[in-house]
């Protein structure tokens, strides 16, 4: 079937600055889909019957015409953040004809002279603002859809919050059209409050001095995170996801969660990982909510109840970590039916009977177990010794393909 569905990226220089291509398919068009300000950049010649996009959004108009000639208008690149990557996983790409143009990043990018390859490009449009936090380190530069006015006053904040005051934000307005303009401050002096709604955030990053070093790999300082003394710490933490070994786009379930830090460490290792923290303590979930916004993943999902009660009907992970609680009755063994083959399961003991709860499992599934001790120095008297902590047994196993 030929293309019926074509796809049209806009600017703010509207139908004048589309190409001889865009124009012919919108001149042919039964319908136009698009938001009101997209449509109302369209000339009278246009002789096709514009439709606003419904409330709450859908692709069902759309996909409902399938044959019939449509246009749908997006801002930019359709497919960057945008409406043409949504209905290229509804429509199949025979029947799909995609026209971009520049996007925002890119029209940022050259009125600032960043070279696009080296920059982080993210979106609050709809997306939650602490999701920056994950992506804030002295000397990165971030170019950052908003959502509306309010986001660059929101983002200011979060930059304060987290210890990047110093950070120049420069927002962008109407990029590529006449009503350009930029307003550029420090975060911590950000004032301006007459934000277009239709507006990009360039921010050059810079930490202040006091601001806490947070590195992307695993092993977060146990500062960063809130809890009650139920946290894996740093060290244990980094070896443990170590053997998880979280790849891009997998899941992880955090079994019996804490405070979140495994699962939470998982998501930061990629922006596309994801996670679901299961936990029954009250006062811990809410340690998880906060930990998770605080840390930049506030898409981590919190189930709320014990396992393996809480476990039923989830969706099957990647991988899981079970950091308490190894001993309840069918834990092990309903972590281990609803992984994934070819899946990680890491478990961690500190009690004799959990431990030799993972022994008696490895002689029936196998898998490695390791043993952590780890010492740290501190005053004894006039002089220091070593504090041995409490020793760590961790369980590895790997699920056989042909499970």
């Amino acid at each position: 079937m030929s293309p019926w569905l074509t796809v049209v990226g806009i600017g703010e220089d509207g139908f004048s600055g589309l190409g001889k291509n865009a124009r012919r398919a919108l001149l042919g068009a039964s319908r136009v889909f698009g938001g009101q300000r997209q449509l109302d950049l369209l000339p009278h010649c246009i002789g096709a019957e514009r439709q606003l996009w419904p409330s709450p959004f859908s692709l069902q108009p759309v996909l409902a015409l399938r044959g019939e000639p449509v246009c749908v208008l997006a801002s930019g690149d359709p497919m960057l953040f945008g409406v043409g990557a949504s209905l290229a996983r509804q429509v199949p790409v025979e029947e799909l004809n995609i026209l971009s143009a520049p996007s925002s990043y890119s029209l940022a990018a050259a009125r600032l002279g960043w070279p696009l390859q080296d920059i982080i490009t993210l979106s609050v449009v709809a997306r939650p603002v602490a999701a920056l936090a994950a992506h804030l380190y002295s000397g990165v530069r971030l170019l950052v859809l908003s959502n509306d006015g309010s986001s660059p006053a929101a983002i200011a904040t979060l930059l304060r919050e987290r210890g990047f005051g110093p950070s120049r934000m420069t927002v962008l307005e109407h990029l590529g059209g006449s009503a350009e303009r930029r307003v550029q401050a420090l975060a911590q002096d950000w004032q301006a409050a007459d934000i277009a709604a239709l507006n990009l955030v360039a921010i050059e990053c810079r930490a202040a001095k006091d601001a806490p070093r947070l590195s992307p790999l695993a092993g977060l300082p146990d500062s960063a995170f809130e809890h009650d003394g139920q946290l894996t710490k740093r060290d244990v933490r980094a070896i443990t996801l170590a053997r998880l070994a979280p790849q891009p786009g997998e899941l992880l379930w955090d079994v019996g969660a804490g405070s979140g830090s495994i699962g939470i460490e998982w998501m930061r290792a990629h922006p596309s990982c994801r996670a679901l923290a299961i936990e029954a303590d009250a006062g811990r979930q809410q340690f998880i909510e906060h930990n998770r916004d605080a840390l930049g993943v506030p898409g981590l999902q919190l189930i709320r109840g014990r396992a393996p009660q809480a476990l039923e009907g989830l969706e099957r992970p990647d991988a899981i970590f079970i950091g308490g609680g190894v001993t309840r009755e069918g834990i092990l063994q309903t972590c281990w039916e609803q992984l994934r083959p070819g899946g990680r399961l890491v478990a961690n003991a500190v009690t004799l009977q959990s431990e030799l709860t993972l022994v008696d499992w490895r002689e029936r599934h196998g898998g490695e177990l390791t043993r952590i001790h780890i010492a740290q120095a501190q005053p004894l008297g006039e002089f220091d010794t070593w504090r041995q902590a409490l020793p760590i047994t961790l369980l590895e196993a790997i699920k056989p393909h042909d499970a």
